[in-house]
């Protein structure tokens, strides 16, 4: 059997419990060596066999799982974040189907939330987005034709935008050619929930400069829009004392 288990932002405390009782019980663990906390394997057990992906081929690395589920050994492959965000765990999932294996998923926390917890913002608040987009700029993967920055900035909602915080004069154009302008708020936030964190708020017109002043250039995921750093919203309608709830009733009704 073999979990594919997110491994979370960054800190340990955040893995899920139930992540964190599958690395207990595995006897083979591979994974992401460039992101993942190292001190999470911290939890593996005695003789547990541990492969770090980052030096490893896609065929090195199903080679690994598929070996060791053949003597009948449990496998964690252990993502950033969540894995089903830029986790290339689809490809890894059809090699095991192949293979005749069985495997299962457990969530993670992405690297937008663990931002988000840094920063304590909300991406949908009410009267400024209801919607979070999370993308990110064309680089060794290709982006499909409609889901062009521009494109999808259009749409001025809130935005999470992963794998570009080494292009970020590039982006702020393509940011500012979807209608954005230039002081629009945005924040990047490097390493969320990492000891070494580091939380920057600045414009769209300014991303760039922010980044060089700190020396980011990767490992960062870039907020987009009047959510952030954000004053003046609606408030939610779930606590409006004048709304009836399937749990309570109105309590006043304003004229």
């Amino acid at each position: 059997m073999v979990n594919f288990v997110g491994a979370g932002p960054g800190a340990v405390d955040l893995i899920t419990v139930r992540g964190m009782e599958l690395i207990k019980r595995a006897d083979v663990i591979v994974y992401a060596g460039s992101l993942v906390n190292p001190l999470l394997l911290s939890f593996a057990k005695e003789g547990a066999q541990i492969h770090n992906s980052a030096v490893m081929t896609l065929e090195e690395v199903l080679k690994v799982m598929v070996c060791a589920d053949r003597e009948g050994k449990e496998v964690v492959r252990l993502h950033t974040g969540d894995q089903s965000i830029y986790g290339a765990v689809r490809e890894q999932m059809d090699a095991l189907d192949r293979e005749g294996i069985r495997y299962a998923s457990c969530p993670g926390v992405s690297a937008c939330f663990g931002a988000a917890a840094a920063l304590d913002l909300e991406y949908t608040l009410p009267g400024v987005s209801q919607t979070l987009i999370i993308t990110r700029l064309e680089g060794k993967t290709s982006v499909p034709s409609g889901e062009r920055m521009e494109l999808l900035a259009s749409h001025r909602a809130s935005m999470a935008i992963y794998l570009s915080s080494g292009m970020l004069d590039e982006l702020t154009q393509r940011l500012l050619g979807g209608g954005y302008s230039e002081d629009t708020p945005a924040a990047i936030v490097y390493k969320a929930t990492w000891p070494e964190e580091k939380k920057i708020l600045c414009t769209v017109g300014s991303l760039k400069e922010a980044a060089e002043k700190e020396n980011i250039t990767k490992t960062a995921v870039v907020l987009v829009g009047g959510a952030i750093n954000c004053q003046s919203y609606e408030k939610s309608k779930l606590y409006d004392a004048n709304f009836s709830t399937q749990f309570r009733k109105a309590v006043r009704t304003d004229t």
